[in-house]
């Protein structure tokens, strides 16, 4: 396990426009200067969060796909968000993990936002991934996952870093200021969260908060209100000391879920 660089992109996103965002993300992302292995961007990255999947749906081989590998590829890293994929005849709310070397692997959301009628839209996601990085596991979650511990839990397939990218709107942020460190103290993990600023076009705000939290709780990125593209290094001894001093993950309970 060594050191990981990780970039938080918490970017403004303009409503069902595809083109225009990714022209932003693409100028904004520019401006990067040092080497990361990890740029992260936020839900429905591409369009804003939308369930008008007629509009913004793609295909695993359209426009948004060829643009996460053509960043990749450029930066030479991993980047990461998620966007709708319209698959058989189902839309997913899809997380994507896109490698340099064009390769990449996908979560769906597992718990779909029923107050936004998500679920009426949506397929949901059944199973979780964790992902390798530099030594690192790494598990992904989108959004609306953040409330449900159960599925967030560090179980035997374990993780280190916890991943929820997100639409997460100012009105509910103290949920989000609570809940992220919630989760990191309870699985003994880095939790990052990236969120979008703005509105979008049913009025709603969102006021970022994008962070990165320890597993004893100590904040190492946290950012609210306005457009933020920010890289922050993790080390593992810090990973290993709050593991090693306060080994309570051991004596979790054993359960799974259907």
């Amino acid at each position: 396990m060594e050191p990981i660089k990780i970039t938080i992109f918490q970017a403004y996103l303009f409503w069902e426009n595809v083109a225009k965002n990714l022209q932003n993300l693409a100028l904004r992302l520019s401006s990067l200067k040092e080497k990361t292995d990890l740029i992260l961007l936020p839900e429905m990255f591409n369009t804003g969060f939308t369930t008008n999947v007629e509009k913004c749906a793609e295909k695993m081989d359209g426009t948004s796909m060829r643009w996460l590998y053509e960043m990749s590829t450029k930066f030479d890293c991993v980047v990461a968000g998620s966007l709708i994929i319209e698959e058989e005849g189902r839309y997913y709310n899809r997380f994507i993990w896109m490698s340099p070397d064009g390769s990449f692997v996908h979560y769906d959301k597992r718990h779909l936002f029923s107050m936004a009628k998500e679920d009426e839209v949506f397929t949901a996601g059944k199973s979780r991934i964790i992902l390798k990085l530099k030594g690192w596991k790494i598990c992904p979650m989108i959004c609306y996952d953040l409330r449900f511990p159960v599925w967030s839990r560090n179980q035997e397939d374990g993780y280190d870093i916890l991943v929820y990218i997100a639409s997460w709107p100012d009105k509910r942020s103290g949920h989000w200021r609570t809940l992220i460190p919630a989760r990191g103290l309870e699985n003994q993990a880095f939790v990052i969260g990236v969120n979008r600023v703005g509105y979008d076009g049913n009025e709603v705000y969102y006021s970022g908060g994008s962070m990165c939290i320890s597993p004893v709780g100590d904040v190492v990125y946290y950012k609210p209100e306005d457009e933020d593209l920010y890289t922050f290094t993790l080390h593992p001894k810090d990973l290993l000391e709050a593991r090693t001093n306060f080994p309570f993950l051991k004596d979790g309970d054993d359960f799974s879920i259907l």
